[in-house]
């Protein structure tokens, strides 16, 4: 029996469609007010530009507004910690997005840190991360909690599982761990440096693989009739699991590309759309 696929493409799609009315009915009701969210670029990196573009039209397409600041390569902590102070402070932003990474020599974390909680929609704060990992209200970081809604809306469950996260990054492995476990499932965290890592991959209900690394994890490491989530994307069209021999062994599965890809940015597009409401009403 074919695996079930967890198409994030398609369920993206489906949420924009919602979005777009549920900003329609803040405007009417604001009058003519939308959420905004504004992405930070520090430096000319192509990649980053392209991300930051991409989330540009997203917002567009469900009527949003993006505010766009583009900063020079040779940008300083302090520059850019003045520039997120005047969007912290600014009432028409509701959601703040800087682009990883920045420049060497800005110091990453401290303007994360800097960015209000309440306009931190892509999930990148220590306080934020705190605060759900503790079960307090906060936004979720934009790749776990993409994978979380996508889980949910295919009936995935989660109570009870053994779910085995493989990365330990702190915008994903870690945010992601912590979810499964707000979720009653009982994680266990790997990295490259795991001993032994096939045997607890082969325990895994549920295996997230978030490492980082080409087809990292190998196909014959899943057990059967496991979910399995791929949150990597590398040159080839490959991601951190290998995929092609799980289509038949796994209950479930996300294809790389449009499987996870496509629900971070649909992620945080939902939650400058939820800012929005909170903050115009």
């Amino acid at each position: 029996m074919s695996a079930q696929v967890l198409d994030g493409k398609s369920l993206a799609a489906q949420t924009e469609s919602e979005l777009l009315a549920r900003v329609e009915k803040l405007k009417q009701k604001s009058g003519g007010k939308t959420p905004i969210l504004a992405t930070i670029l520090v430096g000319d990196d192509p990649a980053s530009a392209t991300y930051v573009k991409m989330k540009g039209n997203a917002c567009r397409r469900v009527g949003m507004d993006s505010l766009a600041v583009e900063m020079p390569s040779s940008t300083t902590t302090e520059e850019l910690l003045a520039k997120i102070d005047e969007l912290n402070s600014n009432p028409d932003v509701h959601g703040i997005l800087l682009q990883h990474p920045v420049p060497p020599q800005v110091d990453e974390r401290a303007c994360f840190d800097a960015i209000a909680l309440e306009k931190d929609v892509d999930g990148v704060t220590c306080l934020g991360f705190g605060r759900m990992a503790m079960g307090e209200d906060a936004y979720g970081c934009a790749t776990p909690q993409g994978i979380m809604r996508m889980l949910d809306h295919y009936g995935v469950e989660i109570e009870g599982k053994h779910a085995v996260v493989v990365g330990r990054s702190p915008i994903l492995g870690k945010p992601m761990a912590m979810m499964l476990l707000q979720k009653n499932a009982t994680v266990t965290i790997c990295h490259s440096r795991t001993r032994d890592l096939p045997a607890l991959v082969a325990q895994a209900d549920i295996l997230v693989g978030a490492v980082g690394k080409p087809e990292f994890i190998k196909a014959d490491w899943v057990k059967e009739g496991a979910v399995v989530v791929d949150a990597g994307y590398h040159p080839g069209g490959v991601g951190d699991i290998e995929l092609s021999a799980l289509t038949e062994k796994a209950s479930a599965y996300t294809p790389v590309p449009g499987g996870v890809g496509p629900m971070t940015i649909n992620t945080l597009i939902y939650q400058s759309v939820e800012s929005g409401e909170k903050s115009l009403g």
